[in-house]
């Protein structure tokens, strides 16, 4: 293997990874770039093979595409990845060092890495009526978007990406949205609300009925016994034909709550418990992508819910692994479309820091974000080469000063 060094050679064993979307498949892909030469068992409770998760709001929803396959069968052969598929983890044994399944089966790992990712939020008080959804899966998506050749009205629940997406995925589709957010704007706990309002400004001009600060009460079944209408938190009642719940996901680890493998509090967004390289306290036990809660510079642990971050992370938990150097960490970055804009966002821009909008042509714009004084990150709404450019100055926590005065 060129480039391998022989201590990397010699790592063998099986690793078995359980969760087969992104993170997952990166792994596997990275172990074998780092020179593993033991089994791998790529594990995943879904039928179909890897896909790309960032489609089903865009492309896939408004009929562009329906296959995300990141990879095709016959390149887990030649990579030697056994790919074990319609598998439905159930618990972990660290004392026997097995992965139990939920139809009575297990498999022995000498190395264990925890892939799962998210599930979303769901309502419980909404029920089960007919047009409810959820999109976590390709099925939801193909789900989803069989409807909108019927329905004329949709209402979704929560302006976060998903929410935002999907609204725009829609009325590209030709149906009404009414978006529906407690927070004051769109985006408003990622990238605060001044930058939430011009996300808002973006959907408005689109034709999105937007309403934020108000919640949803309650679901009401229509004649069919589909849902027919939804009662807000202001006393309204809106006529729909479908409802999408797009609150937030939360980290798959119930299989996990009796194997002894540490997991954060939910209060702290859950997740399992790694260090800055995704190595957990359970010996051989590793944690990758959305589910993994790694501890970051400033000793706390914090899961990163990006595309470009499961990528970022299998490379230094491969190396790890193998007992490579890591590089240095990548800058963190992440992206949505909407309509013909897309928002980008790199460094670490937060709600609590303070934002600079520093162009703003009424569609596009672009904003420094600082802490401290100095820049932590940079959003862009169709301004890319804009943002790609602060990379190094973002690297360098450059002044805001010397950001305004360029």
């Amino acid at each position: 293997m060129t480039g391998v060094s022989e201590s990397e050679q010699r790592v063998v064993g099986r690793v078995v990874i359980v969760g087969a979307g992104l993170a997952g498949l990166r792994t596997a892909e990275e172990l074998r770039r780092a020179g593993f030469e033991g089994d791998v068992v790529l594990v995943g409770n879904e039928e179909h093979l890897p896909y790309d998760r960032p489609p089903l709001s865009k492309e896939v929803m408004r009929g562009e595409k329906d296959d995300t396959t990141l990879k095709p069968r016959e390149f887990f052969d030649d990579k030697g990845i056994e790919l074990r598929l319609g598998a439905q983890a159930s618990g972990v044994d660290v004392d026997t060092k097995s992965v139990l399944f939920a139809d009575g089966t297990e498999l022995s790992y000498d190395q264990l890495i925890i892939a799962t990712g998210l599930e979303p939020r769901r309502i419980a008080s909404f029920g089960d009526l007919g047009g409810l959804h959820v999109l976590r899966s390709l099925d939801d998506s193909l789900a989803l978007r069989s409807e909108l050749a019927t329905g004329k009205r949709a209402l979704i629940v929560g302006a976060g990406f998903i929410g935002c997406e999907l609204a725009a995925s829609f009325r590209a589709a030709g149906v009404e949205v009414v978006l529906v957010e407690p927070q004051p704007t769109p985006l408003a706990s990622v990238l605060g609300e001044e930058i939430g309002g011009l996300v808002a400004r973006l959907h408005r001009d689109e034709g999105v009925d937007l309403r934020c600060g108000v919640g949803v009460e309650a679901l009401e079944a229509g004649d069919t016994g589909r849902v027919g209408s939804v009662v807000l938190s202001d006393g309204t009642v809106v006529d729909v034909d479908l409802v999408v719940v797009g609150v937030g996901s939360v980290p798959v680890t119930g299989w996990l709550a009796e194997s002894k493998i540490a997991l954060a509090e939910p209060a702290d967004g859950g997740g399992v418990l790694a260090d800055e390289v995704g190595r957990t306290e359970s010996d051989g036990v590793w944690a990758v992508g959305d589910v993994a809660a790694w501890r970051h510079s400033t000793g706390d642990h914090k899961r990163v819910e990006h595309w470009s971050n499961a990528g970022d992370q299998a490379k230094a938990l491969a190396k790890a692994l193998v007992g490579a150097q890591s590089g240095p960490a990548a800058v963190p970055y992440f992206w949505s479309d909407q309509y013909d804009i897309k928002i980008q966002a790199l460094g670490t821009p937060s709600a609590q820091d303070t934002v600079h909008v520093v162009e703003d042509d009424g569609r596009k714009f672009l904003a420094y974000y600082s802490r401290d004084g100095k820049l932590t990150g940079v959003v862009g709404g169709g301004m890319a080469a804009k943002v790609m450019k602060a990379r190094a100055k973002i690297t360098a926590a450059a002044p805001i000063e010397e950001m305004l005065g360029s």
